[in-house]
Formats: C-alpha cells, structure tokens, sequence
C-alpha cells in the first residue's frame, strides 16, 4: 500500500478496470479484451510525445485553426493534429497539441483542461500513447475515464484517478489470536454485558430509591395514626371528666 499512487505509472487493464487497482479478477469482457491485446503504438507518428497534449470531448466543429487560437495563449505550438474519419474526413472529437516548450505544455496542461471551446468543455492530459508503458487504447478495452452509462468506466487517469484502497487484512490478530468477525463478535458481547450491568445497577438503585421512599410513607403513615390515636384517646378522657362533673 505504501506505493500507492492515484495516478498509474504503468498501465495496467486490470488495475485499470478497478476502483481502487486492487482487483484481482476481470469483471468485464473489455478487461478481459484488453488484458489479452497486444498494442504496437502508430509509429507513423510523429513530434515529440513529451511535448505533446491529448485534447478530448472537442465540439465536432471545432477545427485545427481554433485549436491553434486557444493553445497558442501558453506557448508556441509546434503541430496540431485533429483526428478525423478515414472515409467521411469529420472529425473524432478529439486532437493532439505539440508544443516548442515544456514550460508551455505545463502551463497548458494545468490551465487549459476543462475550459469551454465552442460551447464544449474539453479535457486535456499528456500523451500516454507513447509514453505511458503497457498502454492499450480505448478501443481494445482499455483506455482511461468512460462514461458511467457504458459501464466500462477506467481509472488511473486524470479523469478518474484512482481512490485510496480501505485496508481491511484477513489474516488472525496476533494477539486476540482471531480475525475481524471474531473481534466484531467480542466487541457486541461486551458491550452487550456492559448494557445489561448498566440495566442492573440502575434496576437497584431504583429499587433503592423506591423501598427508601415506600419505607418514608410506611412512617408518615404509622405517625398519623399514632396522632390520630392519641386524638381519639383524648377525645374520650375529656368526655368521661365532663360526665362526671355533670353528675
């Protein structure tokens, strides 16, 4: 875990194809398709792929003379090379920017990516074809980003970097001797017996406070009639001396 990077250095289609890099299975044909691809890069191309920008998600209007305007504010541009169709010649949506100076690629590569271009917001990353190892394209089953409607969603990218993997080991703890589940289940049965002493305790000191205040009614109560005893026990003398006077 220690040399995870959200970004991927080597191209990967499994690690590609997860969250996290961390799957060890395929779960798509296109994984698998790419896994199995052998990708020579075009070496009918040309320019220097360390100077070079990969422009996507262009207005299919766009041409290379409005490119040319955008990309020239960050330095001077070597070559533009907008990908079209073979036998329509339109437009892919996408481009290849080369510039003079790698002080102006750096600059377009962090200024340049998510800017609106006739009316579309673009994205821009550096050249992986050539310079990314183990690259396989999109169209093999690989690539990087994608669209959550596709289901062939690709990360390690800039468009879809890598998410940090949640460590969770397998293995049994060397001191408790027992693994996750087993810790899980000690830790709900002792809070379980801490809940049930709590319930106890509090059951006595109710039980405590209840029989202190039955015992105080019981007194007030024995007290009254002592009073009312000795009220009647008076009531009677003073009647018994009255007939007697009166006799």
């Amino acid at each position: 875990m220690n040399e995870w990077t959200p970004i991927a250095k080597e191209y990967d289609p499994l690690k590609a194809g997860s969250i996290d890099g961390t799957d060890e299975e395929p779960h798509d044909r296109a994984v698998w398709r790419a896994m199995t691809a052998r990708y020579v890069p075009n070496r009918g191309v040309s320019g220097d792929p360390h100077l070079t920008l990969f422009v996507a998600r262009l207005n299919l209007q766009t041409t290379e003379e409005k490119l040319r305007e955008v990309f020239s504010r960050y330095g001077d541009t070597r070559n533009i090379r907008l990908v079209r169709d073979l036998v329509t010649g339109f437009s892919k949506g996408y481009a290849f920017v080369e510039f003079k100076e790698e002080r102006a690629l750096v600059k377009a590569y962090r200024d340049a990516n998510k800017l609106v271009i006739d009316q579309r917001e673009v994205f821009v990353d550096f050249e992986l074809e050539r310079t990314l190892k183990g690259w396989i394209p999109r169209r093999l089953g690989g690539g990087f980003g994608g669209k959550k409607e596709s289901g062939q969603l690709r990360f390690g990218g800039r468009d879809r970097p890598f998410r940090k993997p949640i460590n969770l080991p397998a293995m049994k703890s060397e001191f408790y001797g027992e693994g996750q589940a087993e810790k899980r289940e000690r830790g709900w049965s002792r809070d379980w017996k801490t809940r049930n002493r709590d319930q106890r305790r509090s059951e006595r000191e109710w039980s405590r406070g209840w029989g202190e205040r039955d015992g105080a009614r019981h007194s007030r109560e024995e007290r009254s009639r002592g009073r009312e005893k000795r009220d009647r026990s008076r009531d009677r003398s003073s009647k018994k001396q009255r007939d007697e006077d009166r006799h």
